[in-house]
């Protein structure tokens, strides 16, 4: 059984199907050779619909739509101009400026997708403009966006709500890997700078610079309502969704007044269908997980790779390989709902930490997302900025190797 389920998954994916195609498709075949035929195919039904099912999952459409409204409005364009005028005079500065200002617009809208068009698009021409080069430019707005791992990132969603883990706590404990992350990428752009020899930008006057920070606050308000609301315990982590998007429809249509109500057909319907696409793909993932957990397919593999006698360390390296291999091909989403359960009980018989290992899972989903062949952030970037791929990928591949 397993042979035909994995068999026709890749032979689907090699036809070109959407990802949800080939996980449906395995899981009814699945079902229909455990119970003999479709005549009790309303339970696999049920487990789909059971995926979809938990509170913590609203908080999904709630973090993508205070997205849309932020990347629309002028909360990006506010922090990037407060960053560029406290680090965009040094040396590599415009480099570090674009990194830190993804960062910053990730952690206070979640997605990726929104960090590369909010932020990349108004710096990837001045980064041009100052001498760096396009495939550097490129690898670093799409790995630095990565860096919202450690804010309200949809896979630690997804995370929480299979594994059973506290989102709020996956929220705090991803932020300092996140801020680990951002020096790394500062260091190498420095270097970068020194060794190409990239001028620099004029520096900021105090006065300048007070206007910049005094023009900020009110986007700074997004991690100070995430993350405080959540560690206060004011907040749930969907309750704190909600607040965002209440935050961002004040801060846009109310105080900048950026927006106007026509604009919120265009910006429901957008969130609309990213939200179906993520909801069909939770669904579809739930059931097919569902399949290979009564068949006991995890134990299995498991028992045959040997990972169950590997102990905690051996199963940490087991999960950051399998995560950041299956992310370079398949999209993030699917890689957390088909992989989780499949380790979990490797995760539960070693006593790891589910915490530990959901930030582990997000880091490697976030590199994996943006590696050569298939990254789905590659792919973005191509959309968004009209390069080839060979363009986009030339400097990722630089970058993750230094």
């Amino acid at each position: 059984m397993t042979t035909i389920m994995v068999t026709t998954m890749i032979a689907l994916l090699l036809l070109g199907f959407p990802m949800m195609i080939p996980l449906i498709t395995a899981a009814v075949i699945g079902f229909y050779m455990m119970f003999n035929g479709f005549g009790q195919m309303d339970t696999l039904i049920q487990q789909m619909m059971a995926g979809i099912r938990p509170a913590s999952l609203i908080a999904v459409p709630m973090f993508i739509l205070a997205a849309d409204i932020m990347t629309r409005g002028q909360s990006a364009n506010r922090l990037i101009d407060m960053v560029m005028a406290f680090i965009g005079h040094i040396k590599g500065g415009l480099a570090v400026s674009t990194a830190a200002s993804c960062t910053l617009f990730g952690a206070v809208s979640g997605s990726t997708q929104a960090t590369v068009v909010a932020v990349g698009s108004p710096l990837r021409p001045k980064m041009l403009k100052a001498g760096y080069s396009d495939s550097f430019t490129l690898a670093l707005i799409i790995n630095s966006s990565d860096c919202f791992f450690d804010s309200p990132s949809i896979g630690m969603i997804i995370y929480g709500v299979i594994s059973g883990t506290s989102i709020g706590e996956l929220f705090i404990a991803g932020i300092g890997p996140g801020l680990m992350i951002l020096c790394m990428f500062s260091i190498y752009c420095i270097i970068y700078a020194i060794v190409k020899d990239v001028p620099t930008e004029a520096k900021s006057s105090w006065k300048e610079r007070a206007v910049a920070v005094q023009q900020a606050l009110w986007p700074l308000g997004f991690p100070v309502i995430i993350v405080g609301g959540i560690y206060g315990g004011i907040f749930s982590p969907t309750e704190a969704a909600a607040a965002c998007v209440l935050y961002a429809i004040l801060l846009e249509f109310v105080v900048f007044r950026s927006l106007k109500m026509n604009d919120i057909y265009a910006i429901a319907k957008s969130t609309g269908l990213i939200t179906a696409v993520v909801f069909i793909l939770v669904a579809v993932g739930n059931g097919f997980s569902w399949i290979i957990s009564f068949a006991q397919i995890p134990q299995m593999i498991l028992e045959a790779v040997g990972v169950n006698e590997a102990g905690p360390t051996g199963v940490l390296i087991a999960i950051c390989i399998s995560f950041f291999v299956a992310c370079m091909f398949v999209d993030p989403i699917v890689v957390i709902l088909v992989l989780t359960p499949i380790f979990a009980p490797a995760i539960a018989a070693t006593g790891l930490d589910p915490v530990l290992v959901g930030i582990l899972i997000t880091l490697q989903v976030a590199i994996g997302s943006a590696t050569p062949p298939f990254g789905c952030d590659i792919f973005t970037a191509i959309a968004i900025f009209k390069r080839p791929y060979w363009d986009v990928i030339k400097g990722t591949r630089r970058l993750f190797s230094c």
